[in-house]
């Protein structure tokens, strides 16, 4: 019999129960379903709702459901169609009928919500330690490189010369973003909608207050409605996590490259490569491109929620089953991410030799010819024009601008004198943007005392929170 059989003449079609059915993937919500009716049937009792037998004999029952399910030892049934009633089920059937008496109060709307909030809470202080751990990770990598100088790219055609530091810098700032989005998000996500009912509360006399001190809860729901149809959480969180996979998808672009023969920038670690089963040679780096390809799937789950909500009438229907497992396949896909590109960026070699190499080519240095003819008075434009002659006179002599010799610069202007062949100097080039964000040495040092600051605090900002 169906806990909600009571209206109804004839079993449920088969099909419908399959069809209907999400245990086969809200199972992962065991845990978080009994920490809410452990705390749920707590409350009963101190409001007088029930006895405390009664409670007692509940709560006893529902820590062994739980060791079973945790032991593996628990059969989840699809006639029960989802994680609530199963459990319930378990109950009765280890303490007999009191085992009814937990829904009390309570809605499996409400219950699904709480229990999503739970698990989604949990899982953004987690992608936040994850963040955190790579930033960490790009910073020590960056201070190990502040001396290296690598080709800075625009349109993948070689630029300006940067520190490498400088450009790991970079991701350390957007996943920094990433951080900042997932704290502020937190607080909506650690709202709590237990009390609310199926839409409109409920007659008995419970304590919102008590539930929520308990399961740690910062705040609560002030509309039942909302409460039982708010998703907006998770398309946040979904939201959130594919900027995440977006960034992370971005720096895995540009380790396929560097570690690719025409760049040469880098290798990765043998621990984070394949090969091939036909050609022996190969060293394939399967892990970034994996993350780069699984980009995909995590953005769609957010379009996914985003289709499924945006016709719905308050308050709950059952369309809302379908925020589930694009949830916990994202859970999982960032997860893994985040765990490989760490260790993935702490063992990778970087050859600085070839990097400085490729940036002393391709005329990266060019803008800061223009620039010192500005220092002697040369309008910009006009500046512009003559080193294009001289990159013109380069590609047609083979050579780069430091190969020509005093008198050869002086003949497209007599402006340059022989303290150009210092201020050409790729590292000279890149110490001469000491504006604040710049590339020079005096810049990074300082960016990184502020970026080791902010990942502190990260950290003691995790240790702070209730999960």
């Amino acid at each position: 019999m169906k806990l909600w059989g009571g209206r109804f003449t004839k079993p449920t079609n088969q099909l419908v129960e399959e069809y209907t059915a999400s245990i086969g993937f809200d199972k992962k919500l065991a845990e978080e379903d009994i920490r809410g009716s452990l705390a749920h049937v707590r409350m009963l009792g101190k409001c007088g709702i029930l006895p405390m037998e009664d409670v007692q004999a509940i709560e006893k029952g529902l820590l062994i459901v739980r060791e079973r399910i945790r032991s593996g030892q628990a059969e989840f049934s699809v006639a029960l169609e989802d994680i609530h009633m199963n459990i319930e089920k378990m109950l009765t059937d280890e303490i007999g009928p009191v085992g009814g008496k937990l829904h009390t109060g309570r809605s499996r709307n409400d219950q699904v919500s709480i229990d999503m909030h739970l698990y989604v809470r949990a899982h953004t202080v987690e992608m936040v330690q994850g963040l955190t751990e790579l930033r960490q990770a790009l910073v020590e990598k960056a201070e190990e490189h502040i001396d290296t100088i690598l080709p800075g790219y625009t349109h993948l055609q070689r630029a300006q010369p940067v520190r490498f530091a400088h450009h790991l810098l970079a991701y350390v700032d957007m996943f920094g973003r990433d951080v900042e989005r997932l704290i502020d998000s937190y607080k909506r996500v650690n709202t709590m909608p237990l009390g609310s009912g199926a839409i409109a509360g409920t007659t008995f006399p419970i304590d919102r207050e008590m539930v929520a001190e308990e399961l740690g809860f910062d705040r609560m729901y002030d509309n039942s409605m909302d409460a039982v149809s708010d998703r907006d959480f998770l398309v946040e969180f979904l939201n959130h996590a594919s900027l995440i996979m977006m960034h992370l998808s971005r720096l895995s672009e540009e380790l396929i490259l560097w570690s690719s023969e025409e760049f040469g920038y880098i290798e990765l670690d043998d621990a984070f490569c394949t090969g091939s089963s036909m050609m022996p040679q190969k060293k394939n780096p399967d892990v970034p491109e994996l993350i780069r390809g699984k980009t995909g799937r995590v953005m769609g789950h957010w379009v996914a929620l985003m289709t499924t909500l945006k016709a719905l009438p308050l308050t709950y229907n059952k369309d809302m089953q379908e925020d589930k497992e694009g949830v916990f396949d994202t859970v999982e896909t960032l997860t893994g991410a985040l765990a490989l590109t760490v260790p993935m960026i702490r063992e990778m070699k970087v050859k600085a030799d070839v990097m400085k190499r490729n940036a002393e080519k391709g005329f990266t240095n060019a803008t800061d010819l223009a620039d010192y003819l500005v220092t002697k008075g040369v309008p910009f434009r006009q500046a512009h024009e003559i080193v294009g002659r001289l990159v013109l006179h380069c590609i047609g002599e083979g050579k780069g601008l430091l190969d020509l010799t005093l008198e050869e610069l002086q003949s497209f202007s007599p402006e340059i004198d022989v303290d150009i062949f210092d201020k050409l100097q790729v590292e000279s080039v890149a110490d001469a943007r000491n504006t604040r964000g710049g590339t020079s040495k005096k810049q990074i040092c300082h960016v990184l005392d502020k970026k080791k600051g902010e990942i502190n605090e990260t950290f003691a900002w995790i240790r702070s929170v209730k999960v």
